[in-house]
Parts: structure tokens; C-alpha cells; sequence
């Protein structure tokens, strides 16, 4: 998986609902042609990254096309997820 770009943010909980801290993330995918999960458009992963005292994970990923914001319905492999969970701990955005 080539990561070609990123963002991220705190998810605010002004409510104190959740335990621990959201994070959503946007990382731009560059899949190659031969893949079924390539389109014309690019591909982006959504990301809400839990981090809870000593333990972090991923809560939930969607795969979507970068033009229309469309829902692609494709799972990630196991290690795809893995690197993908690695990148969010090592890129958190700084606390204000």
C-alpha cells in the first residue's frame, strides 16, 4: 500500500460520551491500475482511530473514491489494515 497523503483531526466530544480520544484521518491511496479496487478518480481511506490510555485501533474504515465521495465496498487484507493502524499511531495530530 503507497500512502501519497494524509490529514487528521481530533474528533470533538464536547459531551464526554466516548471513552479515550477520536481521531479521524484521510489517507490518500495510489492503487495500481491492475487492482480491483483502482478507479480513474484516486482512492481514499476514512479513518476513526481510537487512543485510550496504553491501547490504540482503528474503530471503523471506509474506502472511498477521491472525485465523488463515493462508498467503494471493499474490505482491507489484514496487513493493509495493520499499516494502516501503524500510520495513524505514528501521524496523531498535536493537541491544542
Amino acid at each position: 500500500m503507497n500512502i501519497t497523503g494524509y490529514g487528521a483531526e481530533l474528533v470533538q466530544d464536547p459531551f464526554k460520551i466516548l471513552s479515550g480520544r477520536r481521531y479521524e484521518f484521510w489517507v490518500d491511496l495510489d492503487v495500481d491500475e491492475e487492482d480491483e479496487l483502482y478507479t480513474e478518480n484516486g482512492v481514499y481511506v476514512k479513518i476513526v482511530y481510537k487512543v485510550e490510555e496504553e491501547r490504540s485501533e482503528i474503530v471503523t474504515y471506509h474506502l472511498m473514491e477521491k472525485t465523488t465521495d463515493r462508498y467503494l465496498d471493499f474490505d482491507l487484507e489484514a496487513e493493509e489494515e495493520a499499516e494502516l493502524a501503524e500510520f495513524c499511531r505514528t501521524h496523531l495530530p498535536e493537541e491544542d
